[in-house]
């Protein structure tokens, strides 16, 4: 027995075979229309800084945020628990050293280890943001990181990147290029469809 099987959007050149029964059955799948060309998603390789700080790290959320992320389909670059130095922080916070807030800001964020991690995704730095939620706890929306678990403006347990420049910025402070593995997981195309 023959079946003919049409198949939009996809371009199969096999004989599909399977067992019903104790009979064996094949059918050649045709298309409409073949597909060649791939999808162009720009912003696929896009990274972003993402770092559990202090409070985050005191509370056991690392694992929290992460499964966040992955559950999200981002892809996990670069990882590590590290004590920030003064220096790598005024690095990174070097916009808001004129704020008055700045010296408790930098005195936080040396109280305790904090988780930097590197992420890539299509989006992953505007999709990140949307994830993490506002700074203000107060305004997060539940369902965010900060709006489950923030009790205050001035410990909102992550960081993410603002911007694809920002993120550039800051992977390039907290992380050395060969501390990033390029690596394909085998979900990659069916996430990406490509």
């Amino acid at each position: 027995m023959a079946v003919i099987l049409r198949v939009h959007n996809f371009n199969i050149n096999n004989l599909v075979c399977f067992t019903l029964g104790s009979r064996s059955h094949s059918f050649k799948c045709i298309t409409n229309q073949p597909t060649t060309k791939k999808k162009n998603f720009s912003g696929i390789k896009e990274r972003t800084l993402v770092a559990v700080k202090p409070d985050g790290v005191q509370r056991r959320l690392i694992g929290e945020v992460i499964k966040r992320f992955e559950q999200r389909g981002f892809r996990l670059v670069g990882l590590k628990m590290l004590q920030a130095s003064d220096k790598l922080l005024a690095q990174h916070y070097v916009s808001l050293q004129r704020k008055p807030f700045y010296s408790s800001l930098l005195y936080y964020m040396t109280s305790g280890p904090i988780v930097a991690m590197v992420w890539e995704g299509h989006n992953v730095v505007r999709s990140s943001r949307m994830l993490v939620g506002s700074t203000d706890p107060a305004e997060a929306a539940p369902g965010t990181i900060r709006g489950d678990f923030s009790v205050h403006i001035s410990r909102n347990v992550v960081h993410a990147s603002d911007s694809v420049e920002g993120a550039e910025r800051e992977i390039s402070l907290w992380f050395h290029r060969s501390e990033l593995i390029d690596w394909e997981g085998c979900d990659h195309k069916n996430i990406y469809h490509i």
